[in-house]
């Protein structure tokens, strides 16, 4: 199986739409969404915030037959 790792920039309270959009793009199956969470400091203290995203991708492919057998072909 082949994966694919997509970095997907984010400003959370603004790309939700965006975001959406892209996962509805994926052709594969999406295997994880891993947040990259940055510490930030505030007059009120320390807080975090998500940069981006890492969505992992399982490629997905279809086969067919050929005289030498069946061919894995990406969809």
């Amino acid at each position: 199986m082949k994966y694919k790792v997509h970095r997907f920039e984010i400003d959370m309270p603004k790309d939700r739409e965006r975001l959406e959009q892209f996962m509805y793009n994926i052709e594969g199956e999406i295997v994880s969404i891993i947040p990259h969470v940055k510490p930030t400091f505030q007059l009120m203290g320390a807080t975090s915030k998500v940069d981006f995203l890492l969505i992992v991708e399982k490629i997905m492919f279809k086969r067919f037959h050929t005289p030498q057998g069946l061919v894995p072909l990406r969809r």
